[in-house]
């Protein structure tokens, strides 16, 4: 491989192709060689800017982590209009796209980078997983000051039955995600023990 090709932005090229080899091989094939064969660059240039390919994968999930970020923002900003389990569904497809369930099954094969996320962030180990239940479970809590969710709801249960069911659905042996109707179809279950009651 040639050693002196320019990138213009290392880091974001090794990102980038680490996120193409990872979605092409999966955990197994995501190696240093593969990931810099895919930049198009030597084996030097990831280890003059990463202390090693642990600190490297640490940063590609720290980054990728970061990036649902938006995602996040947009749901919030839902709150009040629409209706919670239309909301939640289109964020939850959303959030739960390829890369987010790709590096999820990275982190659990990598004991080391799963410690090293940790160190980083405060329940840091499955930073994709953390960042999406963040996300809903601050959602959740807007529409409860709006009244669209019922002050008796237990919201830590619930966002786990949401995040942790849409992950399984997502992570289930088929090869195509699932369709929307399934996510929707769990939301509304989920959901169905924390809408107001109509006064009687």
């Amino acid at each position: 491989m040639p050693t002196g090709v320019h990138l213009r932005d290392v880091r974001q090229q090794l990102f980038d192709a680490a996120e193409r080899v990872l979605l092409r091989s999966g955990p197994n094939g995501l190696t240093s060689r593969a990931v810099t064969d895919e930049a198009g660059c030597s084996k030097g240039v990831l280890h003059r800017h990463f202390a090693d390919f642990d600190a490297f994968l640490t940063e590609l999930v720290l980054d990728r982590a970061a990036r649902l970020g938006t995602r996040a923002r947009a749901l919030r900003e839902r709150a009040g209009a629409g209706t919670v389990a239309g909301n939640l569904t289109e964020a939850l497809t959303s959030l739960f796209g390829p890369v987010p369930v790709a590096i999820v099954p990275l982190v659990t094969f990598r004991d080391e980078l799963r410690a090293r996320l940790r160190q980083a962030r405060p329940g840091g180990g499955i930073a994709i997983l953390a960042e999406i239940t963040s996300a809903v479970s601050a959602y959740l809590a807007d529409e409860r000051t709006r009244g669209r969710i019922t002050d008796a709801a237990d919201l830590d249960s619930l966002t786990l039955s949401l995040v942790g069911g849409t992950h399984l659905l997502y992570t289930d042996h088929a090869p195509d995600p699932p369709t929307t109707e399934a996510v929707a179809k769990l939301v509304t279950a989920a959901l169905a023990v924390a809408a107001p009651r109509p006064p009687t």
